[in-house]
């Protein structure tokens, strides 16, 4: 009986090792999701942001925003109509009413690209520069000394404070960054501190270098 006490005591610690594990990955796994989702959540904010100020400087400029939507209509519109007059006009007519409908929104088309290619270039560079994960890796690369997730986003509410950044959303991107090991987390007590992987490395080897001096 002891025999057989001890084999099954043997793998229930084994089983519990096991699910101790997975549940670690499953929740790196789960706070690397969010950080992307909410990454990607804010470029969608950015990109309807861009979109909405380009409809207001087109309307502006006075570049014909309604006929944008009904482009799309011509194309449907002019489909029926040939079949109406299919008895009474041979099939030339209806290869020239295509011509003229294909050419109009080609003209259509010529004049809205010149003042929508700065809006859209403007936009790109606004996308590409408003990233929160590049944001976040940028400040912790810049700092020389471990940062907590408060700190970093007040440090960003500051340099950006017409995104409205907040603690929760730049804690979980920390956290998809040390996931990704993009990011180094340490723990002083309760709190938490984030470093970048080369800042922590140049930050301990002065502490080992001063040790045999003492």
């Amino acid at each position: 009986m002891s025999e057989s006490t001890t084999a099954a005591t043997g793998l229930t610690s084994q089983y519990a090792a096991q699910v101790t594990n997975d549940l670690e990955a499953n929740t790196k796994e789960q706070e690397r999701i969010t950080a992307e989702i909410a990454a990607l959540q804010e470029q969608l904010a950015a990109l309807q942001h861009d979109h909405s100020v380009l409809v207001n400087v087109q309307q502006v400029l006075g570049v014909a925003p309604a006929p944008v939507q009904p482009a799309a209509a011509p194309s449907s519109a002019a489909v029926p109509a040939p079949r109406k007059e299919a008895s009474a006009e041979p099939g030339a007519g209806k290869r020239t009413r295509a011509k003229k409908t294909a050419g109009t929104q080609g003209a259509t088309t010529g004049k809205r690209s010149p003042a929508k290619k700065p809006a859209d270039q403007g936009a790109a560079t606004k996308a590409a520069q408003r990233t929160l994960v590049e944001l976040v890796r940028s400040h912790l690369a810049e700092q020389s000394e471990p940062r907590s997730a408060a700190e970093v986003a007040t440090a960003l509410d500051k340099a950006h404070p017409e995104r409205g950044i907040k603690a929760t959303v730049v804690r979980t991107t920390l956290e998809g960054l040390v996931a990704k090991n993009q990011a180094q987390r340490t723990k002083q007590g309760a709190s938490v501190f984030y470093t970048a992987p080369g800042a922590a490395e140049q930050m301990a080897t002065p502490a080992n270098e001063e040790q045999p001096s003492e």
